[in-house]
């Protein structure tokens, strides 16, 4: 019962630690994508502005691809240092 336990806190760890990345990623490239084309459409715009734009797509774009690093972070954290086997292991005395 114990070991069976464990394995199915890793199996179900590991399925939600791969639809989170899934998600961040999938995430982070429509941002990618959005961005770069308003930034395109505002340079059609105003060709003059494209030092301004340029600036202001690199920062927000910077912004945005933390969150995927932070995301990979916290999955690490799920991965090595998974804290529900603690749980289980407390729950069934051992």
């Amino acid at each position: 019962m114990g070991a069976e336990l464990i394995a199915s806190i890793y199996a179900s760890t590991a399925i939600g630690v791969g639809i989170i990345l899934a998600a961040a990623g999938l995430g982070s490239a429509l941002g990618w994508g959005m961005i770069c084309s308003k930034f395109i459409e505002g340079i059609a715009r105003q060709p003059e502005m494209r030092a301004q734009l340029t600036g202001q797509m690199l920062f927000t774009g910077g912004l945005m691809e933390a969150f995927p690093m932070i995301v990979l972070g916290i999955s690490m954290w799920f991965i090595f240092a998974n804290p529900f086997i603690g749980a289980a292991k407390n729950a069934i005395g051992g």
